[in-house]
């Protein structure tokens, strides 16, 4: 009986969390969208992003099928964390440099 009490206890302190991750895929004209990804590297814009507490990844890529174009994935511990990038200032500059 012990045993299984204990079971039980374990099971029950265990934390599920939900973690999101997003694809996005920039496609512009005459090197736009390399050209984003480049500045936000080399900036060290991208780092800054990848800083912000609950941030898991934030990792840009070019697809095989289209070297014009750039995959960002980025992944979030949850929803608040989520949340918390979108309100903030970091947002706003990266919003700015993907209109330019």
């Amino acid at each position: 009986m012990k045993r299984f009490f204990l079971f039980v206890l374990f099971l029950s302190s265990v934390v599920c969390q939900a973690q999101i991750t997003i694809n996005i895929r920039y496609n512009a004209p005459d090197g736009k969208a390399l050209k984003y990804m480049e500045e936000m590297e080399t900036t060290g814009f991208a780092d800054s992003i990848r800083a912000i507490p609950g941030c898991l990844r934030y990792d840009y890529f070019i697809p095989q099928d289209d070297p014009q174009s750039v995959l960002l994935i980025d992944s979030w511990e949850d929803q608040q964390a989520l949340n918390r990038y979108h309100s903030s200032s970091v947002m706003k500059k990266a919003e700015a440099l993907r209109a330019k």
